[in-house]
């Protein structure tokens, strides 16, 4: 793929190295990247995740909120993996917006290995595909749990968790976010639902924002802060 010839690196003593991401607990000090790197891409960003066993549901939900997200000029950035993830970038992509994948594992190391197509049209529609580890480095258990930092330190609007399990990647990255001082967005699901128990949860003990639609995150006065911040 032509697209996976070229890669950099983006080391935490350059001026352009994110400074979102700068500030997080356990900062990576160097980051691989393909695209064409621009900080303007996390100026309004939006961490979106979910179960890897996504639900018709779910489905339904990133479906809903993606238009207007992407009417905003919110990036979505997401973990590359099955289910929410992969969902989460194509309808990106699908409504001409701008997406970024944080990869589990180096960057010449597909996973899931259908994403080989998704991979080349983040790329060529300008979007970026990430990775801290060595661009041969095979994902662990510990390394996906461990990308999730970065998933959440990207953003600069926070995460949206579409749903979860209760032991699940997804509540991983909104512990992380919640470490950074995010705001967690949570959409409510059904109570049969296993992959609904984690985004309930989150409400439930007010460790989320209950959300309803997009205009939940794009009407929030947060985004104009972040703004003014980002281009300070």
């Amino acid at each position: 793929m032509d697209s996976w010839k070229k890669w950099e690196i983006k080391t935490i003593d350059k001026k352009d190295f994110p400074k979102q991401l700068r500030e997080i607990k356990n900062c990576p000090k160097r980051l691989f990247y393909r695209g064409n790197w621009d900080n303007k891409i996390f100026e309004k960003s939006l961490a979106m995740v979910g179960s890897r066993r996504m639900s018709r549901y779910g489905q339904e939900v990133v479906a809903k909120f993606m238009p207007k997200l992407v009417a905003n000029k919110i990036t979505i950035i997401s973990g590359f993996m099955y289910g929410v993830d992969t969902e989460s970038h194509q309808k990106c992509l699908e409504f001409e917006g701008k997406t970024v994948a944080v990869l589990g594992g180096g960057l010449d190391v597909l996973t899931p290995a259908e994403n080989g197509n998704l991979y080349n049209e983040i790329l060529e529609k300008g979007g970026l595909v990430v990775s801290e580890y060595e661009i041969d480095f095979q994902p662990t258990r510990w390394s996906f749990p461990q990308r999730n930092r970065i998933v959440s330190g990207l953003s600069t609007l926070g995460v949206l968790v579409v749903e979860a399990e209760l032991k699940s990647g997804s509540l991983i990255t909104a512990r992380f976010g919640r470490e950074q001082n995010k705001k967690i967005y949570a959409v409510p699901g059904q109570v049969t639902s296993a992959t609904a128990q984690g985004t309930d949860y989150l409400i439930k003990n007010n460790l989320g924002q209950i959300t309803v639609s997009a205009d939940d995150i794009t009407k929030n006065k947060l985004i104009n802060l972040q703004e003014k911040l980002f281009n300070d």
